[in-house]
């Protein structure tokens, strides 16, 4: 019998299967379904369902983290919520925003990833395609909508405390963006290589982060570049929202279908691990470039004008959120639509479609970021400023402290931990994470098991980044064993918990909670007098990772002992 690959059937599926679409379903003379006109009302009949379920989607995302922000401050800290209405308009925005941006996302840039990924392989070499790939990875994360949150969080350093860092966030925002980008894009050829040769995900991760790691050592041996740290490893947390991972892992995993490779069953890993750990990498190479070449003089010249410098009028609100969404998005589709035209030579069905969704991404992106700068940013930040009251004396707060210290350092702590606990269990990306993961286990890993855990790991890391900030401990002291072990639990764990356990970090990091705990980090950090409030979101990602590579092996050891007594069992009987 004559064996046929998968390679071949796929395509000859692709090939010989004849699309009719629904134009020309109508248009026939003989066409069961004919177009009707409809009137308006029943248009918005029709369309009602619909928005509601995309509202009701968005509003599970945002609403319990606001509402718990705001009791916790009501009802421990005894504040009112400054500017509640502000705030109030702003998270409508962020719900509103996401609500357009996702439906943008999957009508209009999900299927050029979708046919790039497809046809690309076909007609370029593996070069051109890796290199595609390197630069998609560029242009989602600029599209990314909680890299504004990174962007915006420069206003709050102060120069001559941190002058490496406030350069960074102040004079190279674009520069930092590019090399986080360029991180994504390397991981998104890495991981594609990875479809293709079905490598072991377990290489990569040593040779990712233990260079990462000796750079980091490096750097807490300069007095300037420690506040670089923080930054550096809340930048690999940013970088896998809803825009880099569905793009790119469409990219990917369309080159490995059409190269008839991949492991189907862990073909969807890999890159969201990746594309955390090179911009942490990025940004550490960047900051020791611009430690080098630049002078702290030199910044604080540079800050005192800036300073001075006239504000224009595009650098103000609403202006400056308007021509980020439209800079984010335009771009990116830009450089699909021209791989699409001069390279493939190709067309998209459906174009009126993908171009409403094009339109409804940057719609949204541009309404998300008015509602990150008039709800999230304000709302996280607010809540950071006043945490410090349920210990410690500060202005806002005349009866501060609220608490015997003690007490106080308890509830901020417990109220970090359920914060991260309570978002990431209500994370969507989670649950449907914990159903791959049951399936390709064959059930060994609970759904349940897996969001317990990376729950648990999410509430841990943000409850002790919450207490580096408090207690001005060293992050680098905090990571670097943190990620020893994670490496040492590596080696002992199988391939597949390695995936989900690394994967789960990027998962937990959506465009909701990055932003609202980035500016609830520097509010607490400002409030507590510490140079710099970055490092929460880094701790966010260790935790989990430790915590499902720990209940991964706990699920290896108790699977061995019931196959122990099984066996055991089994020649009782055959003895008796």
């Amino acid at each position: 019998m004559k064996k046929v690959s998968f390679h071949d059937i796929v395509q000859h599926e692709r090939f010989n299967t004849k699309v009719i679409t629904y134009n020309e379903l109508t248009h026939s003379p003989e066409a069961a379904y004919q177009k009707f006109q409809i009137k308006p009302v029943d248009a918005y009949r029709l369309l009602r369902p619909y928005l509601q379920s995309k509202v009701f989607e968005q509003l599970k995302a945002v609403m319990p983290l606001t509402i718990y922000l705001a009791l916790f401050q009501i009802l421990i800290l005894r504040q009112p919520v400054a500017d509640a209405s502000i705030i109030l308009g702003g998270m409508l925005a962020v719900i509103f925003g996401l609500m357009f941006f996702m439906e943008g996302l999957r009508l209009g840039l999900m299927p050029f990833g979708e046919v790039i990924g497809n046809k690309l392989p076909q007609k370029s070499t593996l070069p051109v395609v890796l290199l595609i790939a390197f630069l998609l990875g560029i242009g989602v994360t600029f599209a990314e909508p909680a890299i504004g949150a990174l962007k915006a969080a420069g206003a709050n350093v102060d120069p001559k405390s941190a002058p490496y860092l406030y350069a960074l966030l102040n004079h190279w925002p674009g520069m930092l963006v590019l090399v986080v980008g360029g991180g994504v894009g390397l991981a998104a050829v890495l991981g594609t290589l990875r479809f293709i040769y079905d490598w072991s995900l377990k290489p990569l991760i040593f040779l990712t982060v233990i260079p990462t790691l000796l750079i980091t050592l490096y750097s807490m041996q300069h007095p300037e570049l420690v506040h670089l740290i923080g930054l550096a490893w809340d930048s690999g947390a940013v970088t896998t929202g809803p825009v880099t991972v569905p793009l790119v892992l469409a990219l990917g995993i369309g080159i490995a279908s059409a190269a008839g490779s991949g492991n189907q069953s862990l073909s969807g890993f890999g890159i969201v691990t990746l594309a955390s750990l090179f911009p942490i990498m990025g940004v550490q190479l960047l900051a020791l470039y611009i430690h080098s070449t630049v002078s702290v003089a030199e910044i604080e010249a540079l800050s005192h004008f800036m300073n001075k410098a006239p504000v224009f009028w595009y650098e103000t609100t609403p202006y400056v959120e308007i021509i980020a969404g439209i800079r984010a998005i335009v771009p990116l589709v830009l450089f699909l639509g021209l791989v699409l035209v001069f390279l493939l030579r190709d067309r998209l069905q459906n174009a009126q479609v993908v171009m409403l969704g094009l339109a409804f991404s940057v719609v949204g992106m541009i309404i998300f970021n008015l509602g990150l700068t008039y709800g999230l940013a304000k709302l996280g930040g607010q809540a950071g400023e006043m945490i410090p009251g349920a210990f410690t004396g500060i202005e806002s707060i005349k009866e501060s402290p609220l608490y015997w210290f003690s007490m106080g350092i308890a509830i901020t702590v417990l109220f970090a931990f359920a914060l991260g606990f309570g978002a990431t269990l209500a994370e969507p990306a989670l649950n449907a994470l914990g159903m791959t993961v049951e399936r390709l286990t064959n059930g060994a890993f609970k759904k349940q098991t897996l969001m317990m855990a990376v729950s648990l790991g999410v509430g841990i890391g943000i409850a002790v980044g919450v207490s580096k900030i408090i207690f001005d401990w060293s992050l680098a002291w905090l990571l670097i064993p943190a990620y020893l072990f994670a490496l040492v639990l590596t080696v002992l764990s199988s391939e597949e918990f390695v995936n989900v356990a690394w994967d789960s970090a990027g998962v937990t990091t959506g465009p909701v909670t990055v932003p609202l705990v980035l500016a609830m980090g520097l509010g607490l950090g400002q409030a507590v007098g510490v140079v710099e409030g970055f490092g929460i979101l880094s701790m966010a990602s260790i935790g989990p990772i430790i915590t499902v590579l720990l209940t991964g092996l706990w699920i290896k050891l108790r699977c061995m002992r019931q196959e122990k007594a099984a066996l055991k069992t089994a020649m009782d009987a055959k003895e008796s």
